[in-house]
């Protein structure tokens, strides 16, 4: 059976952009053929949240949902950040050798390959980009601006919080709406309830964490149960990962056709600059995709990757670079965690993971990053963490210690804008290949001494609200001693000059007419801590519906 043709359009990648792209291509009344490199996850089955071992499952990596990766210049442990270094009292009070390549963490850069992609495995958390995000550059001097504001965008926000359900009580952040939150806030945990009260005393402002898991039944979902698993999967199908949202929502137009284990291997351009075919290796038989328009939402790693794949004779450089920007500008997620035990409280391993947050803490440093509760992705919501991490002592003196302090740990996140080092950037490996004998992609990631900088005051503003919360410090981990990234942008920025951008404000290729890119390496910035799924979203929806 081959899937070459009959389609009007073809979308590689089903995570935030490639699903947003499809919905509206189908709502638009085009035939679209999604092909996902990974395979289509079943949640009752493969995240098993209710069973023994719950606390020690992560996400789960069935054969083809992760990429083969390569890691190149991270930077080194610069002496001078020695107190930026990780630690914890119960479990790694250990430093790596001041000096030393910084290396990958465990997770390195964390994906998902599957139908879904990384909404499969993300909290949720929906946020607008602050308008001042959009001219950065004019407004500080650093980084650039985008090609576009945020009034460009706001009624593409308000259409993908509709389609994910988005739970929040829109208290005033910034970011002008035009339409309400589609869902009531939900409830606020143990933890957040004490950081919003301690940041009230020092002048931080904690709110409503918008998050896309529902407060109540929506669009045939059910309501959460507070399970607090959400970065582990979702068995239900209340988080708006976009397999349940999206997708579902295209498949019932009749106008979709999806294609797991689809791996595009090239990408082949015509005479007239046009992309003509897609290879694609279907669980291991070869195929041929004709694309009359080709949405490229891979992410920020993949996307660059597969271009610079498709190099010929013709573009030597790789698909759409004419300009040779394609996997440069690449940044990681700057990011803090600060944890604490703090006496009395109870039950902070309950509720709904990233509940509360805080925008602009620093007042030296306005939306330069966000603070977050995030007790429950830091994994402290079962007592093998709290042994293994938080607890000293053994024997009769650690359980004792577990009995009076399970659910009395709060630790605080911080996120925050980092601007590129021209060191970092997406290639192709020179050696490494994976099991179809292509080059893997490599990631090159330098923190700069403004980086540091910038981790420093996140780590202070984390420690303050801790502090006034009467927490005792037992836990720290940033990104200065590993490169750990849950987000990632930047390698086919967006922009007006075709000579310094891969695609135009509306994310199709300078280039070449027909090949459009939809996912975070469109962003010409980090942004000051907001995570990123709404805006790809966003961005998806309106360069859908230009291409139609």
């Amino acid at each position: 059976m081959t899937i070459g043709s009959g389609h009007d359009a073809v979308v590689i990648g089903s995570g935030a952009g490639g699903g947003a792209v499809a919905w509206q291509l189908c709502q638009m009344g085009l035939k679209v053929l999604v092909l996902e490199a990974g395979p289509a996850f079943d949640p009752p089955t493969d995240y098993p949240l209710t069973t023994a071992g719950w606390e020690r499952r992560g996400f789960p990596s069935p054969p083809g949902s992760r990429a083969m990766l390569r890691y190149g210049d991270l930077g080194t442990l610069d002496p001078d950040s020695e107190d930026l270094a990780s630690w914890s009292r119960g479990g790694f009070p250990w430093r790596l050798p001041s000096g030393a390549a910084r290396p990958p963490s465990d997770a390195g850069y964390s994906h998902v390959m599957g139908l879904g992609g990384s909404t499969l495995h993300y909290v949720g958390e929906s946020h607008r980009l602050h308008p001042d995000v959009f001219r950065r550059h004019s407004l500080t001097g650093q980084g650039r601006d985008w090609p576009l504001s945020y009034d460009d965008l706001e009624s593409y926000y308000s259409q993908a919080e509709q389609v994910i359900g988005v739970a929040s009580d829109g208290a005033a952040d910034g970011r002008p709406r035009a339409a309400p939150y589609p869902l009531p806030p939900h409830p606020l945990g143990p933890g957040a309830r004490a950081l919003v009260a301690a940041g009230a005393r020092i002048g931080q402002r904690w709110q409503v964490n918008p998050r896309a898991a529902l407060s109540q039944p929506y669009n045939d979902r059910p309501a959460c149960n507070y399970c607090g698993g959400c970065s582990r999967g979702c068995p239900l199908g209340d988080k708006g990962s976009t397999d349940v949202t999206f997708l579902r929502q295209a498949s019932r137009t009749g106008r979709l056709s999806v294609v797991p284990e689809a791996i595009v291997t090239r990408l082949l351009a015509g005479p007239n600059g046009r992309i003509v075919r897609a290879d694609v290796i279907v669980q291991g038989r070869a195929e041929t995709v004709e694309t009359p328009i080709l949405f490229l939402c891979a992410g920020a790693v993949q996307t660059p990757r597969l271009l610079l794949l498709s190099a010929s004779a013709d573009q030597p450089l790789g698909l759409a670079n004419s300009s040779d920007q394609v996997g440069r500008n690449f940044i990681e997620t700057l990011a803090w965690r600060s944890t604490g035990l703090v006496a009395g409280l109870k039950g902070s391993h309950r509720g709904l993971p990233a509940d509360a947050i805080c925008w602009a803490p620093d007042a030296a440093d306005p939306g330069g990053f966000r603070l977050n509760h995030t007790t429950l992705e830091a994994g402290l919501n079962g007592p093998i963490a709290y042994a293994n991490r938080l607890l000293s002592g053994h024997g009769v003196a650690l359980k004792e210690a577990l009995r009076n302090q399970f659910g009395s740990a709060v630790s605080v996140g911080a996120i925050g804008e980092l601007v590129p080092d021209e060191r970092s950037r997406v290639t192709l490996d020179a050696q490494m290949r994976d099991a179809l004998g292509l080059p893997v992609a490599q990631i090159s990631s330098v923190l700069t001494p403004a980086a540091l900088d910038r981790l420093r005051r996140m780590r202070l503003a984390a420690r303050a609200v801790l502090a006034e919360a009467g927490a005792e410090l037992v836990e720290e981990a940033g990104s200065r001693d590993a490169f750990t990234a849950t987000h990632v942008f930047g390698t086919a920025r967006m922009g007006t000059d075709p000579t310094t951008s891969v695609t135009d404000p509306f994310g199709r290729t300078h280039d070449h007419p027909n090949l459009w890119v939809a996912d975070a390496s469109l962003f010409p910035g980090s942004g000051g801590g907001e995570s990123p799924s709404l805006t790809i979203m966003a961005l998806a929806l309106r360069a859908a519906k230009a291409a139609a």
